[in-house]
């Protein structure tokens, strides 16, 4: 199949480029890809890209700040179509992107069929989502359960607690007595229904709200 699509491939790991390399020229014929590690190098190839893109990237392993920064991004480049293709993406995360139409979502261990799928919807410029996804936004929608929030203080204190932070180093950095910070965090595993501070890093990362290489350092 012939297209004038330029693919970018955003991921960190060897095997899954070398795989979304594959499926690529099996679909497409001799059209150019690039392979980008960090969020310098694919901001490059999308500003040297004047045509059509379309990029793969593992939203979980890339170096973005967040989900509110895939989305400047992604603003930036209305050209660029995205396919965000991971196995760690958080429900939260899903429906927050959901009404985006540049963005599709699969998961890595779909099958080749929803891949081939993916990739094709996003040279015609249509979104795809994964039927795992789908299901998911399907049962949210029709859940008559309200799902617990965070609040926009509780949501920081996580992120301390998931970089590690003590609960006399969060009081000190926020300004808060110990017993603030003891309550918030209790609030915050009861919302969650997480029990400690594993959990609760589990849950920051699979959210986007810390980066993996804020969870080592």
């Amino acid at each position: 199949m012939k297209t004038n699509t330029t693919f970018i491939i955003a991921d960190n790991q060897d095997i899954t480029r070398m795989g979304l390399h594959g499926y690529i020229s099996m679909i497409f014929d001799e059209c150019p890809v690039i392979d980008v590690t960090d969020k310098k190098s694919l901001i490059q190839a999308l500003m040297g890209c004047d045509k059509s893109i379309v990029i793969m990237i593992d939203y979980t392993l890339f170096d973005l700040n967040g989900v509110e920064e895939l989305l400047i991004i992604e603003k930036r480049f209305p050209n660029a179509r995205w396919i965000l293709f991971s196995n760690d993406l958080s429900d939260d995360f899903i429906r927050r992107l959901s009404s985006e139409k540049n963005i599709s979502m699969i998961l890595k261990e779909n099958s080749g069929e929803e891949i081939r799928s993916a990739l094709l919807c996003a040279v015609k410029g249509e979104r795809f989502l994964c039927h795992q996804i789908t299901n998911l936004l399907i049962v949210g929608s029709n859940s008559s359960e309200v799902q617990p929030k965070l609040t926009a203080t509780e949501i920081e204190i996580l992120k301390l607690i998931a970089r590690g932070k003590s609960v006399k180093e969060i009081a000190t950095e926020r300004t808060s007595s110990i017993h603030t910070i003891i309550t918030h965090k209790k609030n915050i595993f009861r919302k969650l229904g997480i029990n400690n501070v594993y959990e609760a890093t589990k849950y920051a990362l699979r959210a986007g709200l810390i980066e993996m290489v804020e969870y080592y350092i």
